[in-house]
């Protein structure tokens, strides 16, 4: 925590007795009822980048010391990066339609996961209105705020993988109708991320003043959603009529190169800020998987979208074909695709030199990034027809699997024990 942070409008301190310790300190607490900002304070345990993994010795830090909070109360913690959940599960759908080696059922395993996402989505989104309507001035203050606005954008990441899914699962190429709406679908994303994407930055230029120092992977999140139009080019070109395809593929090609090149300048100030500040508190740490999904999301764009090219299309008088334009795609999809591998491991390595000990939804970017990173690679494959990298995108995709569930039933767990959606603990208060 830097010096003169304030307290967010969104937290008020009578929500916790003065005798819970289990986030804040005792000058923390007070200094939070007289809305004082914080100079220099010693940290609470949570904030504690080398404290080791044991409880409080006061006992302070279990759950069952903790004030019981009504749901209302807790539904003002209910922040926009619940969204994770929803995407990362809309990832899963995608990969386990995208395996090369099918067996009978998966298809059916991946329609629950599709069904499973519509159900999440639905449900977060009627949670936030809730929080809206019960708290009144959150809505404005979730996207002003210096870390809850950054993960606005997984709301429509979220879509992204919605409008992805349906055209795997539910569009058939005959459905003129159901054609004609995934379109309209994509055009209006396209447009209502490129408005979010320089709005919302143009809005951090301005209200907000970050040092280097405190760089975080999710300032990428507002580019990213733009660039998932190329995603969804790749996707639902294919089954478009020849008339609206062209003009579908050079606007996804387009958005990916405005989010891939944005992204490679926020990479130069997360090496920058990795290089003088070191890495990110370990609570943190899972964030930085986020890094490895604008490259594989491109490699997935780039393959798909010069697949879906029409075979007589001629460029410049038959001098460059579809074919050659798929070729380049997997040339350049394989120098991406060893930048996202860079990136996995610087961090799987950060995670495993210091795991977290309490449970943020920024955990969910050890799954939704690596999906693309997984979809790249049994694409790369697919083309390549290569044994080997069909069996390696397999072998990744199991583990992302794993983590899927490994995710969830943390948050499971923290909800019920109060470690999210709790004054403090989550995306509306600024712990970094």
């Amino acid at each position: 925590m830097q010096a003169n942070e304030t307290y967010p409008a969104t937290w008020s301190p009578e929500e916790t007795p003065r005798n819970s310790r289990q986030f804040y300190s005792d000058v923390e607490l007070q200094h939070a009822e007289k809305k004082e900002p914080l100079q220099d304070l010693p940290l609470s345990p949570r904030h504690d980048n080398h404290l080791p993994h044991t409880h409080h010795s006061d006992g302070g830090d279990q759950p069952w010391r903790r004030h019981k909070l009504t749901l209302r109360q807790r539904l003002q913690h209910f922040t926009w990066a619940w969204f994770t959940l929803s995407m990362s599960t809309g990832g899963i759908s995608l990969l386990l339609f995208a395996l090369p080696f099918q067996f009978p059922g998966l298809r059916v395993i991946g329609w629950i996961f599709y069904v499973l996402n519509v159900v999440m989505f639905t449900c977060i989104c009627a949670a936030m209105m809730l929080r809206f309507m019960f708290h009144k001035g959150t809505f404005a203050a979730s996207l002003k705020h210096e870390r809850e606005g950054f993960f606005f954008p997984t709301f429509w990441l979220s879509i992204a993988t919605l409008i992805t899914s349906t055209q795997r699962y539910v569009i058939q190429p005959h459905d003129t109708n159901l054609l004609w709406g995934i379109q309209t679908a994509f055009w209006g994303y396209g447009i209502c991320t490129f408005i979010l994407a320089v709005g919302q930055y143009c809005f951090v230029f301005s209200a907000h003043n970050f040092g280097l120092g405190t760089m975080m992977p999710t300032w990428i999140l507002p580019i990213f959603p733009i660039m998932l139009t190329g995603t969804i080019a790749s996707v639902i070109a294919e089954t478009q009529p020849e008339i609206g395809r062209v003009p579908i593929l050079v606007a996804g090609l387009t958005c990916q190169g405005l989010g891939l090149s944005v992204a490679f300048m926020m990479y130069a100030h997360m090496v920058g800020r990795l290089m003088s500040a070191g890495l990110p508190n370990r609570e943190h740490r899972p964030g930085l998987f986020m890094c490895v999904g604008p490259p594989a999301f491109t490699v997935l764009a780039l393959i798909g979208m010069a697949h879906s090219l029409p075979d007589n299309l001629a460029v410049d008088n038959n001098i460059v074909d579809a074919r050659d334009i798929r070729t380049i795609a997997l040339l350049v999809g394989g120098f991406l695709w060893a930048l996202s591998l860079w990136w996995f491991f610087i961090a799987a390595i950060s995670v495993l030199l210091s795991r977290p000990r309490y449970f943020h939804l920024g955990w969910w970017a050890m799954v939704f990034p690596n999906t693309g990173f997984c979809l790249a690679t049994v694409s790369a494959a697919k083309q390549f027809d290569n044994q080997g990298l069909k069996i390696l995108g397999t072998v990744m995709s199991a583990g992302v699997f794993i983590m899927y569930f490994v995710v969830l039933q943390a948050q499971i767990k923290a909800v019920w024990r109060q470690d999210i959606l709790y004054p403090g603990r989550d995306e509306d208060f600024n712990d970094h």
